[in-house]
């Protein structure tokens, strides 16, 4: 009788195992499509906010209406044809860990700490009159503890910060997670990504900005007791602003004219 009781109690718990990993998986499959619909909503939103054109009280899809959305290689800066790769399926964050999609980044060029970059890049347009009002883009580095997801948005002139979003990271609570604080996301706004010589000098730095710095244009508060998340957020800039990865576009964009977009 105890054997069988034991034998009993093993096949119970065999069926109620085998029972609820179907129902898990079978939830996981499909709540997938509505998962990803409301990860690609949220993308869009972050995208309006750093574009300073989010509102609660409209659509997100209404509002994303104005935005023109393409794809740029980014080691020549050339815009890549819907028939090579569909904006509406193409994964940019994949495509950095897929080995025919993105290129190894040596330690020397690697600022941001990602250790590879996609080779192709979405960019957003936002038009105005028929001509390019700013131009959103995505971004990505090594924080303390996390990697950094955000968008950056340029005036026309591809040089004025319009608007910044970062929207996911694991950085320290009420510290490194200070950079999702819309106020501190604020004084980003008017500063200069590029000097005079078209190098990129925007920093976020210790302490607070000394307005009467000839380099204030370019500098931000850094945030206080979180200066390795500081760091990244600059390294992260000066990557993804650099010669290896949007400067190439930005420079094609600037030569043949931002309203060409």
């Amino acid at each position: 009788m105890a054997h069988e009781s034991i034998g009993r109690t093993y096949l119970v718990a065999l069926v109620i195992f085998s029972v609820c990993s179907m129902l898990v998986s079978g939830a996981a499959v499909g709540l997938h499509d509505k998962q990803q619909a409301n990860k690609e909503l949220d993308r869009k939103k972050n995208i309006l906010i750093a574009a300073g054109l989010y509102d609660a009280n409209v659509p997100i899809k209404e509002s994303f209406n104005m935005v023109d959305t393409k794809i740029v290689d980014l080691a020549t800066g050339e815009y890549v044809s819907t028939d090579v790769l569909n904006p509406a399926t193409y994964d940019q964050r994949l495509a950095a860990q897929d080995a025919k999609l993105s290129t190894r980044i040596s330690a020397k060029e690697d600022l941001a700490g990602i250790g590879r970059r996609e080779k192709y890049s979405f960019v957003y347009f936002i038009n105005k009159d028929g001509k390019l009002d700013q131009i959103v883009l995505p971004i990505n580095g090594k924080g303390l503890w996390s990697t950094l997801y955000g968008f950056l948005s340029l005036d026309a002139d591809l040089n004025t910060v319009r608007g910044l979003t970062f929207y996911e990271h694991a950085e320290t609570a009420g510290l490194g997670s200070e950079i999702e604080n819309p106020s501190w996301q604020k004084l980003w706004v008017g500063k200069k990504v590029y000097n005079e010589q078209s190098a990129v000098d925007i920093q976020v730095i210790k302490g607070k900005v000394d307005s009467d710095n000839p380099m204030a244009i370019h500098q931000v508060d850094g945030l206080a007791g979180a200066t390795l998340t500081s760091n990244g957020v600059t390294h992260l800039m000066h990557y993804w602003f650099g010669d290896h990865a949007f400067k190439p576009f930005l420079s094609r964009l600037r030569g043949k004219g931002a309203t060409d977009g």
